[in-house]
């Protein structure tokens, strides 16, 4: 039997880098799987590209930033594929380089990055909590610790230092209710996002480069293995903790 044979999980941002990679490893470990993305034609196709191999995965749209969207999707994941045993919180969202200070851009990515997590949260622990268990993993970022990962993105950092709070508090508050929630602290990994990082100017793409001491950037898979290993019963005594996973970037 596979680890998560019988099993419900829930990735938003899901339609690329890490949300995929986490995708496909439940999907190849047996669990039912729900791809939630903003990006239709990205949650689409990489739900339909899992489902070649033979898994069950479904595709919902996913707007973390809107409230009721997320209620929704949560509601639609337990409906067809019946419950919610992990959910991955990994949508997130950079801003651009000359929107440094800017408002708008501000409250744009704590509304994606921070308020989303938060709204999950809300709806995914409402699920678990009527079951009795569960388990959630929260995608924060070294830049949650640190604010020289990037430090021309204000937003991002402030935002990821938030999620590492919600996860605290989070987990504190079910220990008792069968339910861990954890959060995952990648390094540089190679996704979208850190390509349009990257593309910010040479300053951020030396910060990036040369962040690991291991030499090189990390896959997705990399940082979908440590999501995994949180949500399963591998890690059954382990709930409020921020995993880092960065090549030893921070321990420098």
């Amino acid at each position: 039997m596979k680890e998560f044979e019988g099993k419900v999980a829930l990735i938003t941002g899901g339609g690329n880098g890490i949300g995929l990679a986490t995708a496909r490893l439940f999907a190849e470990r047996g669990a039912r799987v729900a791809i939630a993305d903003v990006n239709r034609e990205a949650g689409e196709q990489a739900a339909e590209l899992l489902r070649q191999s033979g898994a069950e995965v479904m595709f919902v749209y996913g707007d973390v930033s809107d409230k009721a969207v997320v209620e929704q999707m949560v509601a639609e994941t337990v409906a067809k594929l019946g419950g919610l045993d992990y959910a991955a919180n990994n949508a997130g969202i950079t801003h651009p380089k000359d929107a440094e200070w800017d408002d708008d851009a501000f409250q744009r990515t704590l509304d994606i990055n921070l308020s989303g997590v938060m709204h999950c949260l809300k709806a995914e622990l409402r699920h678990m909590l009527a079951a009795g268990k569960g388990s959630i993993v929260n995608t924060a970022s070294i830049g949650g610790l640190i604010a020289s990962v990037v430090p021309s993105l204000p937003a991002y950092t402030a935002s990821k230092h938030g999620v590492i709070g919600l996860t605290k508090v989070a987990a504190l508050r079910h220990a008792r209710d069968g339910i861990r929630v954890n959060a995952v602290l990648p390094g540089v990994t190679f996704t979208n996002m850190v390509k349009d990082v990257m593309e910010l100017g040479e300053e951020e793409r030396k910060v990036l480069e040369n962040m690991a001491p291991m030499g090189r950037v990390a896959r997705p898979e990399e940082i979908a293995e440590a999501i995994i290993w949180l949500c399963s019963d591998k890690a059954s005594f382990v709930t409020g903790h921020s995993l880092v996973v960065d090549g030893g970037a921070i321990a420098q």
